[in-house]
């Protein structure tokens, strides 16, 4: 059972200690108690199954919660980074506002194992599944039911390249710089005057010159893991998943600019992807201490090398049913007074919106949410046909065949 208001994390009176790190996994039918927790049969709470999908906040620290990685995930990057910034505003754009959702159904119950089995073993989670069935949410749903801070978002195209996920070099802009200094002191040049040798040591170091990506930003020192969205990795060069190997099996990776500079400068502090923040980087190598919680989504375009997938969970995401389509929306549609009513509005809807997606080959969530905004609005109360006919052209198909016309 959950802990109550006041009560501790860790155990509850009456109930056995909760299952810490370096003993066998509880079995995943086992995990959910009656009520959706994850007490087990015997009431203890399994600290192995701790997050439970319902995309609400429950935890303020899950540094204690999380057990001890398997040796062979085990690692020790150093010196930690200060905590990652919160993007509420963000995650509630991407998942509305906080709602209950259903955690009865299988469907989430498999869900709900796999994460917990990719942040038990630090392993990276394949999401592979039709366009439009919320595979990126779960990023974000997880970044906000254990607060693990800001999602570090990498979108993957044809021409992304693991470095450019890594960090990013400006060696134009050092190089621009290094010739207005060679101008302050030429070659031969007379004694340098006070303004001269201001302006030299205003010039930027090295880490000026540096940003780490989404992925290098992951791989920092932190306490408790980042959540890293890898979105579309299937839309990228074959070359991709092959190279992304070493990064996740040794969570670590080289500067080469910083590595050459070592020696005179063995701590360089660089930009990260936080806006606004930075970070030390020691003797030109990133290694992280806790593993990211790496969320990789693929619409299936393409297979990955069995190298690749040997080292991922994967988890197939079919489509939304009936109750999960019904919190999304009673979650974005959320306003103050009205979202009761725009939830009763949105019911038909929301049949139709199945009925629709299996008849046009499927259809995304987003186009469901557009069509609820508008249904719920006002702007069409006794003027059905021509909301009827907006929603058709809201729910045109998926696979280039455009909008489908409205039968009667």
């Amino acid at each position: 059972m959950l802990p109550e208001d006041g009560e501790s994390e860790r155990t509850r009176p009456g109930e056995d200690a909760p299952v810490q790190g370096g003993t066998t996994a509880p079995d995943p039918k086992s995990a959910f108690g009656p009520d959706g927790s994850t007490a087990g049969p015997h009431g203890a709470d399994h600290r192995w199954w701790f997050y439970h999908g319902t995309g609400q906040p429950r935890y303020d620290d899950v540094s204690d919660l999380l057990p001890e990685p398997p040796p062979w995930r085990r690692f020790t990057g150093g010196p930690l980074v200060p905590p990652p910034p919160s993007d509420d505003e963000e995650i509630e754009r991407r998942l509305g506002r906080i709602s209950a959702l259903s955690t009865g159904s299988d469907q989430l119950r498999r869900e709900v194992d796999m994460v917990n089995a990719a942040l038990v073993l630090r392993r990276p989670l394949l999401v592979t599944g039709r366009p439009g069935t919320g595979k990126s949410s779960l990023a974000y749903r997880i970044s906000r039911e254990l607060r693990l801070g800001r999602v570090l978002r990498w979108h993957i195209t044809s021409r992304t390249t693991l470095r450019s996920g890594l960090y990013e070099y400006d060696a134009i802009g050092r190089v621009q710089d290094s010739a207005a200094r060679h101008t302050l002191h030429p070659a031969g040049g007379t004694a340098v005057t006070g303004a001269e040798q201001q302006a030299e040591e205003q010039l930027p170091g090295i880490g000026d010159y540096l940003q780490l990506g989404p992925l290098g930003t992951a791989l920092l020192p932190y306490e408790v893991p980042r959540v890293l969205l890898v979105d579309e990795l299937d839309k990228s060069d074959q070359d991709l998943a092959n190279d992304l190997l070493s990064v996740f099996e040794e969570g670590q990776f080289r500067i080469p600019e910083l590595v050459r500079a070592r020696r005179q400068h063995p701590e360089v502090t660089v930009g990260i992807d936080d806006p606004g923040r930075d970070a030390e980087i020691v003797e030109g190598v990133v290694k992280c201490r806790a593993f990211p919680v790496v969320v990789i989504t693929s619409n299936g375009e393409r297979e990955f090398p069995p190298a690749f997938l040997r080292r991922c969970l994967r988890l197939q995401m079919p489509d939304p049913d009936r109750p999960q389509l019904v919190g999304m929306v009673a979650a974005h549609l959320q306003r103050a007074g009205s979202a009761a009513s725009g939830i009763s509005a949105a019911e038909g809807l929301i049949d139709q919106f199945l009925r629709s997606s299996r008849e046009r080959g499927g259809l995304a969530i987003d186009q469901l949410l557009n069509a609820a905004f508008v249904a719920t609005s006002g702007r069409f109360l006794g003027d059905e046909s021509a909301l009827e006919d907006l929603v058709d052209a809201l729910w045109h198909r998926l696979d280039g065949a455009g909008a489908e016309s409205r039968t009667g």
